[in-house]
Parts: structure tokens; sequence; C-alpha cells
């Protein structure tokens, strides 16, 4: 039997936010999305994988408000109802959309994402040589104060299943529109609360970059 090849990865420094680029509106109101566009499921199914390299080119707001409709967009208005399935409904996640004019959260009631911070913190949303180039990364919150009604020993396994199902949506959705994205793990909890503002009882467990495929690509899959 070989060996396993296990990844491994070297302490990095430390990292500060950039100033903003732009103009950071306190609201940014999100068109909903065409529900005719884009690959059949089973063309993006086929065509799912991870991508290292990507454009800085940056995605137009119908895109950005497609792409976390399908993260977790209310999808059946009459019950508030989610793209992505919750634990009894208690949609303990958070998605945060980590863009060069601002931190902002998605607020999936509203479809419209609402300011956190002004600031540029791409670059602290991992470690990996891209992070920071792309035009968005996604930042996954688990809100622990939603899950005390829970059993303990099922709180860390939901929501984590919750992140995968919307993670999943989202990588979905970039095969089906030819965006590159790669899901990330490799994240300082620490450094990335302060800069999404949060509080102690959240906590930011995963990360996905997205955008315009680059020129060249250093992985087609995982």
């Amino acid at each position: 039997m070989s060996d396993t090849q296990l990844l491994t990865y070297e302490p990095a420094p430390d990292r500060a936010p950039s100033r903003a680029r732009g103009e950071s509106p306190p609201f940014i109101e999100l068109p909903m999305p065409d529900m005719s566009s884009g690959a059949p499921l089973m063309k993006a199914l086929a065509l799912r994988a991870s991508t290292r390299e990507f454009s800085d080119a940056p995605l137009a707001l119908a895109t950005l408000g497609a792409l976390l409709w399908a993260a977790d967009g209310v999808n059946r208005p009459a019950s508030g109802g989610r793209t992505a399935p919750s634990a009894r409904a208690v949609n303990e996640i958070d998605l945060y959309a980590v863009l060069p004019n601002g931190v902002y959260r998605y607020d999936s009631p509203s479809h419209r994402l609402v300011l956190k911070q002004a600031s540029d913190a791409r670059n602290l949303t991992g470690y990996q040589d891209f992070v920071g180039e792309a035009p968005l990364d996604l930042v996954y919150v688990v809100n622990m104060s939603r899950l005390l009604d829970m059993p303990v020993q099922q709180r860390n396994i939901f929501s984590a299943v919750a992140v995968g199902a919307m993670a999943q949506n989202v990588a979905l959705y970039c095969a089906s529109q030819g965006l590159g994205n790669v899901v990330r793990g490799w994240i300082n909890h620490r450094l990335l609360s302060e800069a999404l503002r949060l509080n102690e009882d959240e906590l930011p467990i995963l990360a996905q970059t997205v955008g315009a495929l680059g020129t060249t690509l250093t992985s087609l899959a995982d």
C-alpha cells in the first residue's frame, strides 16, 4: 500500500485588510436570477471542478445576485424556504461576500447585500497564493446562537452539512455559467472574524473563491 499523500502548509504571517476600492454603499440591491439561464443540471455536474487561477475581472451585479441566490436564496417565498437545506430550518449559516469595495453579508429574505466593513479584505480569506486576486471571496459563517436548542453533538454535523450544500450550490452555478471556483478551509479564524466584524458566537468555517477563469487552470478536479 502506498503512503497517503497529505497536503502540508507552513504558518503564514498575519495580514491586514486593504483600503476599499470604489464606493461602499450600505446596501446593494441584487437582481433576481434568470431561471432559464445556464447549463442544464447534468451538464453542470459534469463540468464541476475546482480551479485555482482566476481573472481579476469584476463580476456583473446580475451574476453576483444569481450566485448568492443559488447559494442560499429564498426559493419558496410562502414558507421562506431556501435553496440550501438547514436542519429544523434554523438557517444557522450566514454568507458573506468579500468584495474589492467592502465586506457584505447576504440578506437572503431581502435578496440584498448589507455592508459590514468598507475595506478590501479578500486577502484575509485564506493563505493560498491566488487569494485576494479574484473578484469575490465567499465566507461561510456559523451563527452558534441559532443552534442552542439543538443537541450539542448534532450542531457541528448539521452546520457542516448546510455549509457543504451551499458551497456545492455555488460550484454548480459557476459550472453552469463558465466561472471558476474553489472551496478553501485554510483560513485564520481570528483575523477573518475581525475583518467580518463577527460576534463571539459567530465562527467562519469555510471560504470559496469565485471569478472568471484565468488563462491556465492549475487544477481541474479534486
